[in-house]
């Protein structure tokens, strides 16, 4: 066989058993290859093509039954939804006269008011003079506002970046005395109460009960109080009787349970406090139901108490489940390792303020007395109770390195219902409280801060402008091109703000662009919340649970696996498969069966889908005045939109 020959076999033996191709080099072998790779080429282009168009039908096809299958946002039709339509039905239009325009050349800028053939071009000339005349000033300024205040906040997280890579870079942690660091010993274990508030949370109530009662801590120095406001039966005695199931193994553990539930989460606390043994506990921690402290969680807070009697609170960070679920877990993370790692770390450290996120922390018992206790007047009951211990003279610690398990929202609407609430809450305590804060003993500096950065910037300017800057202003200003938006406000800043915010997520990096998009998405959600927050309307008080998926109960195992032992964790499976607990699950299921459920299905948001087509309009508009990355962004956000609108993020159901 020559040297330059290719040998192939294939194992079909009935096409092919062997090709022996000689002198590769030849002119005609090369001839032939020249002729054939064209055509080759070609033929693979037009597959691909065939293949690209072919998938448009069946996307099309999936979009039309997504809309068909899914349920209607139920509160949709709200002014905001009809001023977005109102204002998509009118940029079609416009579009559409444009295009007619354009095509026509009607440069009229450059034609004489004589020369005007018809009375549509005349028309068309009148309102280009009236637009720039009259109301391109007008959005020119309300663009510049809105600039100004991007800005400012732009500003602020700047600052609060510096003021984390100072502390990273000097080391700077929350110090715990040292006579309080040893509870070897047992000098210094004060009497805590530990509360797990929940309500109707079948999927994870066992696991976060069977992490507070494995606490780190000696049994006769804490108590847990299970304050379920549960309005199932069934799930009551489950509950009930996995409380006395962690009793008998020696644990203090108390089920409570309220049948008028008022006030909501607060109203749970407020009443849990009013027992009489609350009296003998100096501290009390407080975990929701999907969350599960590590077992040394209290040897890691509680010592920050000793010797500081002007500390209040201690907060540990939150750490999730399930991150990596689908794409909407990632984006949250981000959201919230910049909340913990930055915004509490340097907040904690030089203002000694910031707000209780309402679990994982540990509260002075004194602190929460003297601030007045919970109350019922809000949807935000943490940061409210946070806001008056801080105006009495508290101080709070955030500790970095303390982190419990939780879970996030896996489904757009859950994550969009506790977002809402997260938004609006703010906004009401804003206006119950600013009197207080004016009136207050604390100083200017705190006072200024409370009210300008903490609530005014941070809960208020922030959705203001977003939503009016990126969804509002800049579509405008493709049909009023005589007021024009800075590309460096489209994409340089956000990107350079996108960068700082992922910074302490660093494997979240490959995100960037969609963590982009996706906030300028939730703008009009966040929005919406802050202004029924800050005129009181009716969706303000709206309490929502936020639904579980019972994923942290597979993160139980791991959590506890470096130090449980298997006897451990075979007595824990044994006790849940016993044949009480079967029981029990069997009449929750007959129960669940008994009651008729709606079939579950995605939702379509409207109002998400109406940006979407708005700002796709205004994407079109601005191919005509070839503005580049002004058409990028409206293309990729008005697809974003659609996205969001379809509820094609987060959880899918089959």
């Amino acid at each position: 066989m020559a040297p330059s020959s290719v040998v192939v076999t294939m194992e079909n033996t009935k096409n092919i058993s062997l090709v022996e191709v000689n002198d590769l080099d030849s002119p005609a072998f090369r001839d032939k290859n020249k002729a054939a790779n064209p055509k080759r080429f070609t033929k693979v282009l037009l597959l691909k093509a065939q293949r690209t168009l072919g998938c448009i039908p069946k996307t099309f096809a999936s979009v039309k039954k997504r809309i068909a299958l899914s349920d209607e946002e139920p509160k949709y039709r709200g002014k905001l939804y009809r001023f977005i339509r109102a204002f998509l039905a009118i940029s079609v239009v416009a579009l559409c006269i444009e295009i007619f325009a354009y095509f026509n050349k009607w440069e009229l800028n450059l034609v004489n008011p004589w020369e005007v053939q018809s009375i549509l071009q005349w028309t068309y000339m009148a309102w280009i003079s009236f637009r720039a005349d009259y109301i391109a000033p007008s959005l020119s300024k309300l663009t510049t506002f809105c600039i100004v205040l991007f800005l400012i906040q732009s500003i602020d997280r700047l600052v609060l970046c510096l003021g984390c890579f100072w502390m990273k870079f000097r080391k700077i942690k929350p110090i715990i005395n040292e006579d309080a660091s040893d509870l070897e010993d047992g000098s210094y274990c004060p009497m805590v109460l530990v509360q797990i508030p929940m309500c109707n949370e079948k999927e994870v109530f066992a696991q976060s009960i069977g992490a507070v009662c494995q606490l780190d801590w000696p049994k006769d120095r804490f108590l847990v109080q299970v304050l379920d406001d549960s309005d199932d039966e069934v799930l009551q005695q489950m509950i009930k009787n996995e409380c006395l199931s962690w009793k008998e193994k020696g644990v203090n553990i108390i089920y409570r349970h309220r049948f008028i539930r008022t006030g909501y989460k607060a109203g749970n606390l407020k009443s849990a406090m009013t027992c009489d043994y609350v009296q003998d506990y100096e501290f009390v921690a407080i975990f929701d139901a999907d969350f599960q402290p590590n077992p040394d969680f209290l040897k890691l807070t509680v010592p920050h108490f000793k010797g500081k009697p002007d500390v209040g609170l201690v907060q540990a960070r939150w750490t999730f489940v399930n991150q990596d679920e689908n794409l909407l877990t990632r984006l949250q993370n981000i959201n919230l390792c910049f909340h913990f790692e930055v915004e509490q770390q340097v907040n904690g450290h030089y203002l000694n303020f910031f707000g209780f996120n309402g679990t994982a922390g540990v509260w002075r018992i004194k602190a929460l007395e003297e601030s007045g206790g919970w109350l019922e007047r809000t949807t935000v009951e943490d940061m409210d109770i946070a806001v008056r211990a801080h105006l009495y003279g508290w101080k709070f610690i955030y500790v970095n390195d303390v982190r419990a398990l939780c879970e996030l929202p896996e489904s757009y609407e859950a994550y969009k219902k506790q977002q809402h609430r997260w938004h609006s809450g703010p906004m009401q305590l804003f206006r119950l409280c600013l009197p207080t804060i004016l009136t207050s003993k604390i100083s200017v500096w705190k006072k200024a801060n409370m009210i300008f950065l903490f609530f005014l910037l941070r809960k208020l300017v922030l959705p203001f402008y977003s939503f009016t800057l990126f969804c509002i202003i800049l579509p405008l200003t493709m049909f009023i091109p005589e007021a024009q938006l800075p590309a460096w406000v489209i994409c340089y800043v956000p990107i350079v703000m996108s960068i700082l915010n992922i910074l302490p997520a660093p494997k979240s990096f490959p995100f960037l662009m969609p963590y982009l998009l996706f906030e300028n998405t939730m703008s009009v959600t966040k929005f919406n919340a802050m202004v029924s927050g800050l005129f009181q309307l009716g969706s303000a008080y709206e309490w929502v649970v936020t639904k579980k998926t019972g994923r942290s109960s597979e993160s139980d195992l791991l959590a506890f696996a470096e130090e449980e032992s298997k006897k451990m964790n075979e007595e824990k499976i044994s006790r849940r498969l016993s044949e009480s607990g079967l029981e029990l699950y069997g009449k929750l299921k007959e129960h669940e069966q008994e009651i008729p459920k709606k079939k579950k299905a995605n939702k379509i948001y409207r109002k998400e889908l109406a940006l979407a087509f708005l700002l796709l309009t205004a994407a079109a508009r601005s191919l005509l005045s070839a503005q580049g990355i002004h058409f990028y962004y409206l293309l990729f956000q008005g697809l974003t939109f659609l996205i969001v609108g379809l509820d094609l993020i987060g959880e899918q159901v089959s």
